[in-house]
């Protein structure tokens, strides 16, 4: 399915962020498994800014590729802020860039580690700080997926603008 208008027009606006900012953003991706990215991607200008993506749906790879403690993931499990901030982190570090977002979560449909069906952790890395906000989604798993970009993008245009 393309994106949906509204995420196609907050992704321009954080392409323009960032490139009026002079900055770059990688993502690594969990339940989106690569959507985050090839959101931004599509929109005109984003190769001045997309350094690249990790996919990390399976455990064992957001500890081999992105970075993320296999104490973190064995305490906490993946679908964690902990695991989120640490995506983040990872991403920023491994595409070298100024901003890395962090997604994992469950999209359903059923729950997963005790968490329950559109519980999702967002982290955002900067050249700052990094934070991590946790989201309740509702729907099927399309919508679920969806809705984390959605927040991605807006949280991202809202750190990058300093808001």
């Amino acid at each position: 399915m393309p994106p949906e208008p509204v995420i196609a027009a907050d992704s321009a606006d954080l392409v323009a962020a960032l490139v009026e900012a002079g900055q770059t953003v990688a993502t690594a991706e969990s339940l989106t498994a690569g959507l985050l990215g090839a959101t931004i991607a599509g929109i005109p200008g984003a190769s001045a800014v997309l350094r690249g993506g990790l996919i990390v749906y399976a455990t064992d790879l957001k500890n081999s590729l992105a970075g993320v403690s296999a104490d973190t993931l064995a305490t906490d499990g993946p679908v964690a802020a902990s695991t989120a901030e640490q995506l983040a982190v990872g991403a920023r570090r491994r595409c070298e860039a100024d901003w890395g977002i962090g997604l994992t979560g469950v999209a359903g449909p059923d729950p997963q580690d005790g968490k329950p069906v559109g519980t999702v952790f967002l982290g955002i890395a900067g050249p700052q700080s990094t934070e991590v906000l946790r989201l309740k989604l509702s729907g099927d798993r399309w919508t679920i997926r969806v809705g984390a970009v959605r927040a991605a993008v807006a949280e991202l245009v809202r750190s990058v603008r300093g808001e």
